[in-house]
């Protein structure tokens, strides 16, 4: 289940994952640790989502985007073979500076709500190779700005 959300102000896209074991400590809960990966995945999903990669922005336009700030409150546990979704969305763009929002819920039975396990942010300054500070290409930041018209 991946997808983009249609209202603005709300997380545009939902990925879905399965816990694996090795993300799971000896209490069978998940590794703190791992919803920043998780927070990851979704970043990576939301800008596929739009057409855009990662990988072409660090080739194509010497662009990187380091994190310089993550949070993460957690609600609820995850655990082994919970399948999870992962919500994203942007959250901030100014300048050289970009903030993601996230949720992850565990995915409830049909007819029933999920439950939020976590949730937070992460915060990016956009750089080039030798981390000097530049301005995000412009059809990141329409892309971008297209999914927060409204918030």
């Amino acid at each position: 289940m991946n997808g983009i959300g249609e209202k603005a102000g709300m997380f545009v896209t939902t990925h879905q994952v399965r816990v694996r074991y090795a993300e799971t400590d000896q209490m069978g809960v998940v590794y703190y640790a791992n919803y920043l990966v998780w927070f990851e995945l979704g970043r990576v999903e939301l800008m596929r989502s739009l057409g855009l990669a990662y990988s072409q922005m660090e080739i194509d336009d010497s662009c990187i985007l380091p994190v310089v700030e993550a949070k993460c409150r957690y609600r609820s546990p995850a655990r082994y073979d919970d399948e999870i979704l992962i919500e994203t969305r942007p959250a901030l763009l100014r300048g050289s500076v970009l903030k993601f929002a996230y949720r992850i819920l565990r995915k409830a039975p049909e007819g029933e709500e999920a439950k939020l396990l976590a949730e937070g942010e992460t915060v990016h300054v956009v750089c080039d190779a030798e981390l000097n500070r530049k301005h995000l290409p412009e059809r990141y930041v329409t892309a971008l700005r297209s999914l927060m018209a409204g918030n």
